[in-house]
């Protein structure tokens, strides 16, 4: 086994704001935080790179990674502009998001500091969304073609208009492997002009157009699966006991730090499926994005066997 590993999760960083509270959240944060918990027993570590407000929220987010003893020092502050935020609303009971615009994370920049980090980390994990705005795109994008060894996977998040074709295009080209949810395929092929079909030969036709690693479906319940250059295979089925108030938020994205991690420290297809399906399901029977990992999740797929 190599290593020590730096995975990092490039983009949003945001306040996911209830009616009665305000919880740490946002893709690119979740994979970081999920990550660093996996790797720092190795000596490794999980980086949010991202951009905050110098306001209050951005007070906040910073207290919480000293808490939890994760690096800060590839989270820009900007003095303008102010954290993000998702506001969360409910109506008859179903809820409903409104991601804020002009937030501190559309203005991430790319400098001397984050060349040093492209080159440096073995894994990246970037998305759409945190696209949004040309000034964030163009860091994003600079910052992987700079990270030329590190493994990329583009996490497909389509959330209200915040995505185009070309994004996607450019996404899938620059990525080894691509993970998105099994309602968001026919949206994705059809964008891309991949042909019609069922969701595993569109799967299998985006993996062969942009000579993929693999393309990952996270399919709630019924777990992970992804199509493979050794065809389609799915992870073995999880799950745990559901603490109370519990709430499937950041299970996606604690899969992407298990499908990392697991790749990295060079395990086949099958084992780092297991591996995400245990660690999302874990997320999944907790309160909250970012809950502390037992160790006893991993079971007999221990990281350090």
């Amino acid at each position: 086994m190599a290593g020590p590993f730096t995975i990092v999760g490039l983009g949003e960083a945001v306040f996911d704001v209830f009616p009665d509270k305000e919880v740490l959240g946002g893709t690119s944060l979740n994979v970081a935080v999920q990550a660093h918990q996996l790797l720092s027993p190795m000596g490794g570590h999980g980086v949010l790179l991202s951009r905050i407000g110098n306001d209050d929220l951005g007070e906040r987010l910073q207290e919480e990674f000293r808490l939890r003893d994760l690096p800060l020092e590839f989270i820009q502050v900007d003095i303008n502009k102010p954290t993000g935020q998702v506001l969360v609303s409910f109506h008859d009971g179903a809820p409903s998001y409104e991601i804020v615009v002009d937030a501190a994370w559309d203005q991430l920049e790319f400098t001397e500091h984050e060349i040093k980090l492209a080159n440096a980390c073995d894994a990246v994990s970037f998305g759409t969304m945190s696209q949004r705005h040309p000034v964030a795109h163009k860091s994003t994008q600079a910052f992987l073609a700079q990270a030329k060894d590190a493994l990329k996977i583009f996490d497909v998040n389509l959330r209200m208009d915040l995505f185009t074709a070309e994004i996607l295009d450019e996404g899938c080209r620059v990525a080894d492997l691509v993970k998105l949810n099994d309602e968001e395929i026919d949206t994705v092929a059809q964008l891309l002009g991949l042909p019609e079909g069922d969701a595993r030969s569109r799967a299998e036709a985006m993996r062969s157009q942009y000579d993929l690693d693999a393309v990952i479906f996270t399919r709630g319940q019924r777990g992970t699966a992804a199509c493979t250059t050794d065809g389609w295979l799915e992870g073995e089925p999880a799950s745990f006991p559901v603490a109370e108030n519990a709430d499937s938020v950041g299970a996606g994205d604690a899969c992407t730090a298990a499908l990392l991690t697991a790749r990295l420290l060079g395990r086949d297809w099958q084992a780092t499926l297991n591996l995400a399906n245990r660690h999302g399901a874990y997320v999944a029977s907790q309160p909250g994005a970012t809950p502390s990992l037992p160790k006893e999740v991993w079971g007999s797929y221990s990281l350090d066997s």
